[in-house]
């Protein structure tokens, strides 16, 4: 439970219909395997101490009473558990058979929610049988206490705050007004759902969609257990199909499993976070609801769910080529218009052979085939200077070439050393003026020439560099169009890759070699053997733990302690522990200390859910204090 992870489980047990006894039994063993396992809720299917497939035999007074008798006894048998089941069965009440969950926690039950949509239709017949539950909360006996009995209630955690559970059963899911939807308006994190759902061709795929879209728009954590082997297939077979899902997200789920216990945890903390950033979610919009606490013994939370290395790109390989494509169509209509509504005749872009600017050009010469322009109206600029290698030259010569745009050496060490003289820098003192000096005057080549062509300075920068602030502030920090300014350096990769082997594959052969250079600014001195002497990597950090770190701490707006735990989990087998804390130490003075870089940002395509620009997701004071995430 440390850092907001609720631990959570679903489960199909083989059902006997009718069997109460041996479904009690069944059950019991279940509750006492997730204790061990250290899971806090578990969601078991529809009507599953008694079976779903009843029939007419639900009426029978016998089995009635023998399901109430055995909720009693499931209830003594947990007593001494730390897990909050929520389990079917069917339930008089007064007059009317109701098709209802109980809540059980520590041997008590805390509340009967009953079932608001009963489908009578196709293969289900339910409105036989059940009615469907009353509009308010009311109260019935049970054992020696009284227990509250409707759809309106929400389980709430003394020792959990973010801990907010409500009920829905089956169909509930499935209407165009779910109950699910209003518990969630009152509140409710988590939505548990009891289902006896049939298998037939494609439904696995539809529910699948169905409780993902569902965990997404109410954004919560939805835990669906559907009935499973046992049940009677006169007319309908049941796989026991489970899910859990979070806010989109399928955590985990499982098919043609039977007494195997699906688990995950959702991340609650999160979930609390994304309603408050959302300013349409409303906040307990809803009147009307009870509120019953309970208490869960506080663990520290094991995680079964993998988070993945590089966040901003597609774990399946197959979604990689989609994902680029769009990324890349986004970032050229974004220059696309810009360059309509400007009126430029042309752009200027600085190509050093290294993969920001190559992907910078490549989006160039999208737009620019969208518009149906000469792709000689785009000047390729490459400026060698004293860390330049003959590699990154000849690349952006030969990328150049390849693509048909228009290039320009121009040798740029006369006008820094001259620059030097003026301002008394020495030249063998390569400290961060040395640097700098080269980055600004290529700016100012790329400006002037732009100015003297009519023509658009496109940025290259990328999202990671600033977030770290590794960018000369008015140098390469500015353009008139930045179109990286949202894509992270993992994702950079891919794209020039996506490039290499689709679109402009005669290219293919250079940008594999851009891909095999190292990351480097080409600011120092190259080595004596012509090499890069200065690898970005080497001084600032391994981009892929930057990333990682950029988009949990501003997507999900994680603490520092909790983005060192999942990197820890993530990066065990790449990075020891104390490489982890030094870069995580690196990134977060390096992001607070660099906003002032940000503050002034120009404009750029936002292509991801994660975007530093000051216009938009992005707003922090340039002097905002970082002592909160020191040391």
């Amino acid at each position: 439970m440390k850092d907001g992870y609720l631990k959570t489980g679903a489960v199909s047990p083989y059902v006997s219909v009718a069997g109460v006894a041996d479904n009690v039994e069944k059950i019991v063993g279940l509750i006492r395997s997730a204790q061990e396992k250290k899971i806090k809720l578990l969601v078991f299917p529809e009507l599953c101490i008694t079976g779903y497939t009843l029939g007419d035999l639900v009426f029978s007074s016998d089995l009635l009473d023998s399901a109430m008798e055995g909720l009693k006894e499931i209830c003594r048998q947990s007593r001494d558990t730390d897990v909050l089941s929520v389990l079917g069965l069917p339930l008089r009440c007064g007059s009317k058979l109701y098709n209802s969950a109980a809540v059980v926690h520590h041997g008590r039950v805390l509340a009967f929610i009953p079932k608001k949509n009963i489908p009578t239709y196709g293969e289900f017949y339910e409105g036989r049988w059940f009615s469907p539950a009353p509009s308010q909360v009311t109260e019935i006996p049970f054992g020696d206490s009284r227990v509250p009995f409707g759809t309106d209630i929400l389980i709430r955690c003394d020792s959990m705050r973010d801990f907010v559970l409500a009920v829905e059963i089956c169909e509930d899911l499935w209407v165009a007004d779910s109950p699910s939807v209003r518990h969630a308006m009152a509140g409710a994190t988590v939505i548990a759902n009891l289902s006896a759902s049939d298998e037939i061709i494609g439904k696995s795929e539809y529910r699948q969609a169905l409780v993902s879209m569902q965990s997404a728009r109410l954004i919560c954590g939805y835990v669906y257990a559907g009935a499973g082997e046992g049940e009677s297939s006169t007319d309908m077979v049941f796989t026991g199909h489970s899910l859990i899902a979070e806010n989109g997200r399928i955590l985990a789920q499982q098919n043609f499993e039977t007494g195997t216990i699906l688990e995950s945890e959702l991340d609650l903390s999160f979930l609390a976070g994304e309603r408050m950033k959302h300013s349409t979610f409303p906040g307990s919009a809803v009147s009307g609801y009870v509120s019953i606490e309970t208490h869960f013994d506080l663990d520290s939370t094991w995680l079964t769910r993998k988070y993945p290395r590089f966040p901003f790109v597609p774990a399946d390989e197959g979604e990689v080529a989609k994902r680029c494509e769009k990324i890349i169509r986004l970032q050229a209509l974004g220059l696309k218009k810009r360059l309509q509504h400007t009126g430029a005749r042309g752009a200027v872009i600085g190509l050093s052979g290294g993969l920001d600017s190559t992907l910078a050009l490549l989006v160039t010469v999208k737009a620019f085939d969208l518009l149906s322009r000469d792709r000689k109206d785009i000047l390729a600029v490459t400026m060698p200077c004293f860390g330049t290698t003959k590699r990154t030259n000849n690349n952006a010569k030969l990328l150049a070439g390849s693509l048909g745009v228009s290039f320009s050496e121009i040798d740029i060490k006369a006008s820094v050393l001259s620059h030097f003289r003026d301002i008394g820098q020495a030249e063998d003192c390569y400290d961060v003026t040395y640097e700098n000096a080269q980055a600004r005057e290529r700016t100012q080549v790329l400006m002037d020439l732009a100015n003297k062509t009519g023509s658009l300075v496109i940025g290259t920068g990328d999202l990671s560099e600033l977030a770290l602030g590794w960018a000369t502030y008015n140098g390469d920090h500015m353009s008139m169009y930045a179109v990286n300014a949202s894509v992270p350096k993992t994702l950079v990769r891919y794209l020039v890759r996506w490039f290499a082997s689709s679109d402009f594959s005669a290219s293919g052969a250079v940008l594999y070699d851009i891909l095999d250079t190292p990351v480097s600014p080409e600011l120092l001195p190259a080595n004596e053997d012509g090499t890069i002497r200065q690898v970005t990597e080497d001084l600032v950090g391994p981009y892929e733990l930057h990333d990682f770190f950029l988009y949990y701490f501003v997507r999900c707006s994680f603490s520092k302690e909790k983005i060192r735990r999942l990197a820890y989990q993530t990066f065990e087998e790449v990075y020891e522990r104390p490489v982890i804390d030094k870069w995580l130490d690196n990134f977060f003075r390096r992001f607070f200390s660099q906003q002032f870089k940000r503050s002034c940002l120009p404009d750029g395509p936002k292509v991801g859910s994660v975007t530093l620009s000051p216009r938009s997701d992005w707003r922090m004071p340039s002097d905002a204090s970082s002592e909160i995430w020191k040391g």
